[in-house]
């Protein structure tokens, strides 16, 4: 929470990652399966690829920056909201809280917090599906989210201080960008509904 800059903050959290191996990524991937294991095999699989890209990817990023000294040059402020993302993780990661030991809960929530205030990417990597069809996506340098605005629906939501924006409803103006089957009729029955046709 007293980290000024990216760089101050990235690497506080590599030195605190970096205590961590592999196989406390592995361990994060098997819990998160097992939260997953009634959900439709076909998402499942969808999503605890990703899910597994994200940690592992993020822990390799971790220690390829902290090796490269990138953090010297990050001077870039830290916005006063982002830190109470700390105090959500405070809050998270005592032992009363959730199924996951304290350790891996915590690592969890250094990640997201890499991805999300020292890499301003979102919490979920681009590509993340989620319920319905729709996933986070990267466009025109804008990430958009399909839950974004659903953050008061999910206790120690990352939301809140994820740099991604809601991603916009369809329409006339604003076409899907990766369109679903249900976006694509969406988009025929907001026209059919809205629009009048002449012949």
């Amino acid at each position: 929470m007293e980290a000024k800059t990216r760089g101050e903050l990235g690497g506080e959290i590599a030195r605190l990652v970096l205590f961590h191996s592999p196989s406390d990524i592995q361990q994060m991937k098997r819990n998160f399966e097992t939260k997953v294991r009634d959900l439709d095999p076909a998402y499942r699989e969808r999503v605890t690829s990703k899910i597994t890209e994200h940690l592992l990817g993020t822990y390799l990023r971790i220690r390829l920056d902290n090796q490269q000294g990138v953090y010297r040059i990050w001077d870039q402020p830290i916005a006063d909201n982002k830190k109470k993302y700390w105090q959500m993780v405070a809050g998270q990661c005592n032992e009363a809280n959730g199924a996951d030991a304290p350790a891996i809960r915590f690592l969890k929530y250094l990640l997201a917090g890499y991805a999300m205030l020292v890499l301003d990417e979102p919490g979920h990597l681009v590509g993340t599906p989620f319920p319905g069809g729709n996933e986070v996506e990267f466009t025109e340098g804008i990430y958009y989210c399909p839950v974004r605005d659903k953050a008061g629906d999910v206790d120690a939501a990352l939301c809140p201080f994820c740099p991604a924006q809601h991603t916009p409803k369809i329409g006339y103006l604003r076409p899907a960008t990766k369109p679903t089957e249900r976006n694509k009729q969406e988009f025929i029955d907001n026209c059919y509904r809205n629009h009048n046709f002449n012949g």
